[in-house]
């Protein structure tokens, strides 16, 4: 599996627990289920890295929102904030630059006209306090 569809697997998985209040393991099985997918060890890194340090990463995002709440925003751009902050935050191998440009591209195809300015302004604002 590309990290690019990795990424995109743990969107719809982390959407999927918080909405349906669905574990990682499941919403992870669900979303490959609906792909006909094997599992892949980066998704896993992003799903499970994301759900063992909610508090860490939601914090992180709050911290550098500008007239905005974390439980304001829409519930994929705050998915898309969520795996691109785990994987900035936890995965030392791949570049800042490399995430943020992930994020914004794929805040293209699930967000709305406003997601991906959003997404990189937020994503901006953390890489400078990181």
């Amino acid at each position: 599996m590309k990290r690019r569809t990795a990424r995109e697997y743990a969107l719809q998985a982390l959407f999927q627990m918080e909405l349906a209040d669905t574990e990682a393991r499941e919403a992870i099985d669900n979303v490959l289920a609906e792909k006909n997918e094997e599992s892949d060890a980066f998704l896993e890194e992003l799903v499970f890295g994301y759900d063992n340090n909610k508090e860490q990463i939601d914090s992180i995002i709050r911290q550098n929102l500008e007239n905005w709440t974390l439980e304001r925003m829409g519930n994929v751009d705050r998915a898309i904030l969520r795996v691109a902050v785990c994987e900035m935050t936890q995965m030392e191998d791949i570049p800042v630059n490399v995430t943020m440009n992930e994020a914004i591209e794929i805040a293209k195809i699930y967000g709305d006209d406003e997601s991906k300015g959003f997404i990189n302004a937020v994503l901006s604002k953390i890489k400078g306090s990181l």
